[in-house]
């Protein structure tokens, strides 16, 4: 074998440990329900108009496992759920990097592919579209989305509890958050759980979705964390203001992280402002409520 053969075969080894296919789950058994046929296959794409890839046409929910990556398992997981309208899922901002950031301190993540609405148009110009032009079809389509999103989201706690032990989790460990309309999911399961589906902590980050301020607080809700900025283009700060007043009127913990600047969306980019760390402060909060240590 020539030197160049020798440095490259180097190179895979060392590579390698690092590009380890994720383990995908699919949520339910057979076809998920309620879920009407489907016509537009799913598919995963750069969205110019929102700058990141997207995954659009999800009918058949999935989750994505990373374990963690620090060489020590804390027995916490945590089901994430990405924004986008209802339409598409921010997979990388609001997913996949999040997941990984928590890998790396320990926690199982989930990265939930949960049902959206169907097209055969770029999702994330026709939310655009919608958005300026036609806020009622708009808020209508959501209206029908939602449910099926939460029911995942629900499925999705319950999925990971059920079968925690495979991953070395407490079922009493389990969490979920979740971004803009993932974050409507994440509220969605805080109010809607049962028993078998009930989140150990509850993190929805700039939240949108239903109105929620008729529900209320469950008895034994778990604690909350809360991040959002006030320049939300979306208007969406309110939302997360009033999760806060909820949980706190009900006794319930939470911890709110309401920001100047940033905008909708910020996630996991990096703009050189205070909501760059937002997730250190949300790892911070993980720590103080005992999830990132070792039981």
């Amino acid at each position: 074998m020539n030197r160049f053969l020798v440095r490259l075969a180097c190179s895979v080894l060392l590579v390698a440990p690092l590009c380890v296919a994720q383990q995908t789950i699919q949520l339910y058994p057979g076809a998920a329900p309620g879920t009407p046929a489907q016509t537009f296959p799913e598919k995963q794409y750069y969205s110019e108009a929102w700058h990141t890839n997207v995954v659009t046409n999800v009918s058949q929910p999935t989750l994505t496992v990373f374990k963690p990556t620090n060489g020590e398992n804390t027995g916490s997981a945590v089901v994430i759920c990405p924004g986008g309208g209802y339409m598409a899922l921010s997979i990388d901002s609001e997913g996949n990097d999040v997941a990984r950031y928590l890998a790396a301190r320990g926690m199982t993540a989930f990265v939930l592919k949960y049902r959206l609405a169907p097209t055969d148009k770029d999702a994330t110009q026709l939310f655009g579209n919608l958005w300026e032009h036609d806020r009622t079809k708009l808020e209508t389509m959501i209206n029908q989305d939602l449910p099926l999103a939460v029911a995942d989201g629900v499925a999705a706690v319950a999925y990971v509890r059920q079968h925690a032990a495979e991953w070395g989790v407490a079922p009493d460990r389990v969490g979920i958050m979740g971004f803009s309309a993932g974050g409507g999911v994440t509220v969605g399961v805080a109010y809607g759980y049962k028993a078998d589906s009930r989140p150990a902590f509850v993190a929805p980050i700039y939240a949108g979705g239903n109105d929620f301020t008729k529900l209320t607080v469950p008895a034994d809700a778990p604690p909350m964390f809360i991040a959002a900025a006030t320049d939300d283009n979306l208007g969406l700060a309110p939302v997360s203001l009033g999760l806060y007043r909820q949980w706190t009127l009900a006794k319930k913990s939470a911890e709110l992280h309401m920001y100047a600047r940033g905008g909708h969306g910020f996630g996991m980019r990096k703009q050189n402002i205070p909501t760059d760390h937002w997730i250190d402060r949300f790892a911070e909060w993980l720590e103080l409520e005992g999830f990132l240590k070792k039981q």
